[in-house]
């Protein structure tokens, strides 16, 4: 029985009802154990959260949304990791700011987040000084974002879809537009306008939200309005990430025979192709016309693996 987790569980907006407390999996995947598939420092976050120094990264297995082009679609599917302890993951918090790491960086807690809260607190109180990022998709609910106030210091948030028909095609999800605003509002207010100190000469997030975009093929006009959206209802309080990494694992997948991976292209065949380069230079340029001034982008050459890091337990055991 593990008391940190809900008998009927609603951590995530699925509100699956599974008894996680006693080991049932919920529409996540997760039961009542921790998995972490690597925690290690990562190179290739926005400059302000990898920095030269890295960013201290724990990748969770299992995932409430499972967009059918994950990107991490081993950890997501809770193929790769090893269950540790809550007091085993505040050391991988300690040994991360051992490292050298900018920050600690929670990559997919939500289903999580008790005993990420709690490993968070345990790590305190043995030094840890370093802020505490939550790097989630973006669907939360708002009393999840709530709870984590004394735990989180900035959001690394994503904001996939404006269109709900998009979300139910790709992520299953066509209350994702609605329930990811609710809980972006929420974090807005909860850790305030997006914040910055500095270290070796460089910015270094340490508090507020940076709001990631990641472009999908033939999806245009949805990212000129997630775009838009937040522009508006935020402005400078929030940072703008507008990324075109997105990589076609799913065309690799089912080359390699994965029958899920075929169904999925048989379904979307659009995810077989890369994000133009002009559809992207479209999105840049209409965020300038917007008036956002200020904004991560990537340039050429982003959709590659060295974003995908090995999930091979390293900094877990």
């Amino acid at each position: 029985m593990n008391d940190l987790l809900p008998a009927s569980c609603d951590l995530c907006p699925r509100a699956c009802g599974a008894n996680r407390a006693a080991g049932e999996r919920g529409t996540c995947g997760a039961d009542d154990s921790l998995v972490v598939a690597r925690a290690a420092l990562h190179f290739w976050e926005e400059p302000p959260i990898s920095g030269e120094r890295g960013s201290g990264t724990v990748f969770f297995a299992h995932c409430p949304l499972k967009c059918c082009y994950c990107q991490n679609a081993v950890i997501a599917a809770g193929e790769a990791g090893r269950a540790v302890s809550v007091d085993r993951l505040a050391e991988m918090c300690l040994e991360l700011q051992a490292q050298g790491a900018l920050n600690v960086n929670f990559v997919t807690p939500t289903h999580y987040a008790p005993q990420a809260r709690a490993a968070v607190g345990i790590a305190r109180e043995r030094g840890l000084v370093l802020p505490v990022v939550w790097n989630t998709s973006g669907y939360e609910t708002v009393a999840a974002v709530r709870a984590n106030a004394d735990a989180v210091d900035a959001y690394l948030t994503d904001f996939k879809y404006a269109d709900a028909a998009l979300a139910a095609r790709y992520s299953h999800a066509p209350d994702y537009p609605d329930v990811a605003l609710a809980a972006l509002d929420e974090m807005v207010r909860s850790t305030g306008p997006v914040a910055f100190d500095e270290v070796d000469g460089e910015p270094r997030l340490v508090g507020g939200t940076v709001v990631r975009h990641l472009m999908l093929p033939d999806a245009l006009e949805d990212s000129k309005r997630v775009v838009r959206l937040v522009h508006e209802r935020y402005g400078a309080d929030v940072r703008l990430s507008l990324m075109n990494q997105y990589t076609p694992v799913l065309a690799d997948a089912a080359a390699s025979g994965d029958e899920r991976a075929r169904a999925a292209l048989r379904r979307c065949p659009e995810l077989a192709c890369r994000v133009p380069d002009d559809d992207y230079e479209r999105l840049l340029d209409y965020a300038d016309e917007l008036g956002v001034e200020d904004y991560f982008w990537q340039e050429g050459g982003a959709a590659e693996e060295s974003f995908i890091p090995p999930f091979d337990l390293t900094g877990v055991l």
